[in-house]
């Protein structure tokens, strides 16, 4: 089971790092109206809500900029963003690292319990397991995004 999260990590952040490489820069701040965010804050959203879910950022690790949560937590927009904001290179090239980090845990922590069950996932394995599916899904919207503004400036 241990061995198979870590693939599922590494196939799915592999996945979407090549997707968010693909993405031209000049398209990767547009907001389409259909849609709450744009695709560079996709990006920082996915390196920052795993950020927090498996490594308890911003209070027990300090590899990502405290300002990360203001920019990318659920709920936050574009519209909001003041402040530096870090580009997608440097967020890719962060997605890169924390890869590096996530298959780094130790197998038997996968097991272990957290202190705070979320959405009903009880145990760091379960919690790998949603960050895979969250990331999955939001390589979609991605893809997604890039279709309708591609196809709102072939309209054009």
């Amino acid at each position: 089971m241990t061995e198979l999260v870590f693939k599922q990590f590494e196939m799915t952040r592999g996945w979407f790092i090549k997707v968010a490489e693909s993405i031209p820069q000049e398209i990767a701040n547009i907001q389409p109206d259909i849609f709450n965010n744009n695709i560079h804050w996709h990006i920082g959203h996915v390196l920052t809500a795993c950020e927090q879910l498996i490594f308890d950022f911003p209070e027990k690790t300090n590899n990502l900029p405290d300002n990360y949560v203001a920019l990318f937590e659920t709920g936050t927009k574009p519209a909001d963003w003041n402040g530096d904001i870090p580009d997608v290179n440097t967020l890719i090239a962060q997605l890169k690292d924390q890869l590096q980090r996530l298959k780094q845990i130790p197998p038997g922590q996968l097991q272990e319990r957290i202190e705070k069950p979320f959405f009903g996932l009880e145990t760091f394995g379960e919690l790998a397991g949603f960050i895979n599916v969250h990331e999955a899904v939001h390589i979609g919207k991605i893809e997604e995004m890039k279709r309708v503004i591609e196809f709102q400036a072939f309209k054009s």
